[in-house]
């Protein structure tokens, strides 16, 4: 453990306590964290987990604009859901990334677990659109890669990201609450 990570990882739990109270400042703290974990990553020869943060940085920015002007007439954006063929063709992508990556990086470099981190990164990809654009299942897609996410960093001996993504996978469950009343109250209204 190190400064930066111990940093990093307050600034993530910032991030996640005001993403589930729907704050855009969520968007700040994500920005530092990933800059933070982009150079922690690379440290340890998690090559797309670092390559993810870099996007993450990215996602910051365009997830701060979405949540405070991408409703109609720029407004705030609401929760919404996708329909099951968009989580079909979601979950058909994430399937065809994973072992298009897993494979290059087993064949070309000295990845460690070259397949669970391609998994982790590109469904992490996939569900950060997600969360910019307020869909409501992206609590259920965070789920599933934070427990996978809690064995790799476990491995590379990251035990306080580890325990970073316990506690993700725990206000996981607050954010899905949190965000389908929002959503069945806009329902109600709209």
């Amino acid at each position: 453990m190190s400064g930066w990570e111990i940093t990093a990882v307050i600034l993530a739990i910032a991030y996640l306590l005001l993403a589930v109270k729907q704050n855009s400042w969520c968007w700040y703290c994500a920005f530092a964290s990933t800059a933070i974990y982009t150079a922690l990553f690379w440290d340890v020869q998690l090559l797309m987990e670092s390559a993810l943060n870099v996007y993450y940085m990215a996602m910051a920015v365009y997830g701060w604009w979405q949540w405070r002007h991408g409703g109609s007439n720029d407004t705030q954006l609401p929760v919404q859901r996708w329909k099951l063929k968009q989580h079909s063709l979601t979950l058909a992508a994430i399937a065809a990334l994973t072992l298009v990556s897993g494979t290059l990086l087993s064949r070309y470099t000295e990845a460690a677990w070259p397949y669970v981190d391609s998994f982790t990164t590109w469904a992490s990809v996939i569900t950060t659109f997600m969360v910019a654009r307020k869909i409501l299942e992206n609590w259920l897609y965070w789920m599933v890669i934070n427990s996978t996410s809690i064995f790799l960093f476990i491995d590379r001996g990251m035990y306080l990201t580890a325990l970073l993504l316990v506690c993700y996978l725990i206000i996981s469950v607050f954010g899905l609450i949190n965000w389908q009343r929002d959503y069945r109250r806009q329902a109600a209204y709209g």
